[in-house]
């Protein structure tokens, strides 16, 4: 087994009992400031209570990129590809939602435009397992499931059993993590009334957070940000369907929040749609994909507060940070706002009020609720699994505005010794922040859900290298989606039909020329920024990306170090084929990649981000 070897520990800290008190009193101290900031401030009227059952359905289609199975608009969406990629499990739960729109329509004397048996119709006589109970009228997932007996076609029992049998050779406190099956495989024993392994390894006198060792895929890593956009749309579609099917396996009640579009601004800085200030900022800086002014308020703490006792904790003048919030909005853009000015507890208190008053909040509004169930997990290694769904989920902008922000605070826990903020002290100061929603009146179990949360923003910072790999069991829906999608296009006239012959009989006859010198295993290479800009490349077992990467710098520019710390490095990528474009880490085995996409073209390029 291969593993990249267990993720960071966390920062010592001071003895559990001390640092908690310490930390609630930080806590409530925090709430006492937000409650203070607010009062005086107009309200916005946000409906955040559960919603009935067809808006729920419907949201829930939509952000799967199922919403034509409610339309009825077939051809052009995504569905009938996504669906055929599914495990019985993902499957068995798009049912159980699309069956329980069709109920509640019908109760409401509509008839919706397809019925769930028109949708998943078999052409087989297989037993289909049994439906999971329909939702209840709030919209929640019930805990009493059904039993469901194993079916063909999900991943070997052998792996799992393999993987528990590597967890005992480790510490108690150490979990193997694999990305190649999907979690809700993992969670089998809890549907089947089964004790789960996992959860049985709990101590309840564990007070340190676990260690992850993760097991190679096959494929190499693959961070967030080396995937298109468009994969990483498709990945929330089937990142929402395995998070519901692991939700349900666990018996975890799944809310979901109203989201209500209301007027935003759509100029400045606090208050304003993330997406807005990114418009705004990549005029004036291209490529920009997180807030200039938070990355600068960030940049500002790191240089004057890091080793500053009580960053974060101790507020700025309420008048001065007031004052400094109203020059940043006149001036920011117009490069007059003078940064000199600015203490580190004024970039504090502005940096915490630019995420409140966020109009969405970051780790969206839909999805609070999701975050806040996952505390309710007993098991830490289902909890990783759970946050690593839905960062997997976030938009793009929340999730790397983010990924900044975690970075930053990883940089504080690394400075506790000089600025005695511990992780404990840090994560309750940041959880009311990030879970306390604007323009609603801070209620006690919305103080009591953040004061648990504050559990989950601590993994966030310690396991946020594993939280934005993405698994590659959801890379390969993606995979399996172009593919299907592929087959399924076809030509709707005569014209396009001939036209389309003939741009296939000039592909074949393009590759028939490419592959006489292209054998089995052999792959072209093209590098357009380099002096030779093909390549072609024999692959072997061991043939890995920085090999690739090392012969064209040999052959363009002799491989010198020199030269080398000249020139942005480049990387290589797969593009087209079964994934739109994925940066290969060095380390990734080609004859894999070759294998798993053998029509996808090798280029050798700087990266976009």
């Amino acid at each position: 087994m291969s593993s990249l070897g267990a993720m960071p520990p966390t920062p010592p800290e001071r003895s559990p009992s001390r640092d908690s008190q310490d930390s609630m009193e930080d806590y409530w101290s925090e709430v006492k400031n937000i409650q203070e900031d607010c009062q005086g401030a107009t309200e916005e009227a946000m409906e955040r209570g559960s919603i009935d059952e067809v808006e729920l359905e419907e949201a829930w289609l939509h952000e799967a990129g199922l919403s034509t199975l409610v339309s009825g608009t077939a051809g052009e969406g995504p569905a009938e590809a996504l669906l055929s990629t599914l495990t019985r499990s993902q499957a068995a739960m798009v049912k159980k939602r699309l069956d329980n729109y069709t109920q509640t329509m019908r109760k409401r004397n509509k008839q919706p435009m397809r019925h769930v048996r028109d949708v998943f119709s078999t052409p087989d006589s297989s037993p289909v397992e049994p439906l999971p109970p329909p939702l209840s009228p709030n919209g929640q997932i019930g805990p009493k499931l059904p039993h469901r007996t194993p079916t063909r076609g999900v991943p070997s029992p052998v792996f799992q059993s393999a993987e528990e049998t590597c967890v005992s050779e480790y510490d108690p406190s150490e979990y193997i993590l694999s990305f190649d099956v999907p979690y809700s495989d993992g969670v089998t024993g809890h549907r089947n009334g089964k004790g789960c392994q996992d959860c049985q390894r709990i101590r309840k006198d564990d007070k340190d957070l676990p260690t992850f060792q993760i097991i190679k895929p096959k494929l190499g890593l693959t961070r967030v940000y080396d995937l298109s956009s468009e994969d990483m749309k498709k990945i929330g579609y089937f990142a929402l369907i395995e998070l519901t099917t692991f939700y349900d396996g666990l018996g975890i009640e799944l809310k979901r929040n109203r989201v209500v579009r209301s007027k935003t601004r759509e100029s400045g800085i606090f208050g304003v749609p993330l997406t807005t200030l990114l418009e705004n900022d990549q005029k004036k800086l291209p490529g920009s994909r997180v807030p200039l002014v938070f990355k600068k308020l960030l940049s500002k703490l790191e240089q004057t507060g890091l080793q500053t006792e009580g960053i974060l904790r101790v507020p700025g003048s309420a008048s001065r940070v007031k004052q400094l919030r109203q020059e940043l909005e006149s001036k920011f853009y117009e490069d007059r706002f003078d940064w000199e000015q600015v203490r580190h507890n004024d970039a504090a208190g502005l940096l915490k009020m630019f995420i409140r008053e966020l109009p969405q909040p970051l780790l969206t509004l839909q999805h609070l609720p999701a975050f806040a169930a996952a505390q309710n997990i007993s098991s830490p290694k289902h909890q990783i699994q759970a946050l690593h769904l839905l960062i997997m989920l976030l938009p793009e902008p929340n999730r790397d505005t983010l990924k900044a922000l975690l970075e930053f605070l990883r940089k504080v826990v690394a400075n506790e010794e000089k600025n005695r903020m511990s992780m404990w002290n840090v994560s309750m100061i940041v959880a009311p922040n990030l879970f306390t929603v604007r323009g609603k009146n801070v209620r006690q179990e919305e103080m009591a859900g953040a004061a648990g949360a504050a559990n989950m923003v601590r993994l966030l910072i310690t396991h946020q290298d594993l939280l934005w790999t993405v698994p590659c069991f959801l890379i390969s829906h993606v995979r399996k989606m172009s593919e299907a999608t592929a087959q399924k296009k076809t030509p709707s006239s005569d014209k396009s039909k001939r036209k389309l012959l003939r741009r296939r009989h000039t592909e074949r006859e393009k590759e028939r020329s490419e592959l006489t010198d292209l054998r089995d295993g052999v792959i072209r290479v093209h590098a357009p920024l380099h002096a030779k800009v093909s390549m072609a490349m024999q692959l072997d077992s061991k043939t890995k990306a920085r090999d690739v990467m090392a012969r064209f710098d040999y052959e363009n520019g002799r491989g010198t170090l020199s030269t080398s710390r000249k020139q942005k490095q480049q990387f290589l990528f797969e593009v087209g084929g079964n994934i739109g474009e994925r940066c290969l880490e060095p380390e990734t085995l080609l004859l894999n990649v070759y294998r798993a996409n053998p029509h996808c073209e090798w280029v050798l390029k700087h990266r976009t981000t």
